[in-house]
């Protein structure tokens, strides 16, 4: 599942997503799980494609990953269920190893804005501003840039605070007539 999972990509191909890449991964353990819970018999084979649906069908899950969780769960019940219960917590154990380790290099979430800076002669500003946001870790790219404005498109991890990095651009500005303001950009689902 990792090695297809992880296949070489084409350049000039849009990323693949972390989420995506990680529900792939965990579908493999949880297929072969399930696999050594049916075993030869038709009447538990159907049973679990009842369970997974009522799983598929009565949750709202937003990440994909949550929906494997659901199956990897299901999958450990089944096997105590059937009386396989050596299976059931070495499969539990195992399933929490892939996942924890799947999970470790899942990117951080990062929150997006738009950051508009206002004073007299912002242009002289630019370079201070934006080791300000190298400074946070922020992704930065300029939209706008005017005599007393600059204009930014922000990408910044979610326990970055735009208080303190609006305090630090109103420090490194000495201007006591800078306007900052951020507006959240709402994430496409």
């Amino acid at each position: 599942g990792t090695i297809l999972a992880l296949r070489p990509r084409h350049r000039g191909r849009m990323r693949r997503n972390a989420l995506v890449v990680q529900t792939q991964i965990m579908l493999a353990v949880v297929g072969a799980v399930i696999m050594l819970v049916v075993g030869q018999s038709v009447a538990r084979a159907f049973g679990i494609v009842g369970a997974a649906n009522l799983i598929r069908y009565r949750s709202t899950i937003d990440d994909p990953k949550e929906a494997v969780v659901m199956l990897c769960a299901l999958a450990a019940g089944l096997a105590a269920g059937v009386g396989l219960y050596w299976l059931a917590p070495f499969a539990t154990l195992f399933m929490t190893a892939v996942l924890w380790v799947v999970e470790y290099f899942e990117p951080t979430a990062r929150k997006n804005f738009e950051l508009k800076v206002s004073l007299k002669k912002a242009a002289d500003l630019r370079p201070k501003l934006e080791d300000v946001l190298t400074g946070f870790k922020l992704e930065f790219e300029l939209l706008s840039e005017s005599e007393d404005e600059l204009g930014y498109s922000i990408s910044a991890p979610v326990d970055v605070r735009t208080r303190d990095v609006s305090d630090t651009i109103r420090l490194v500005s000495q201007d006591d007539d800078v306007s900052i303001e951020w507006d959240e950009k709402k994430s496409k689902k």
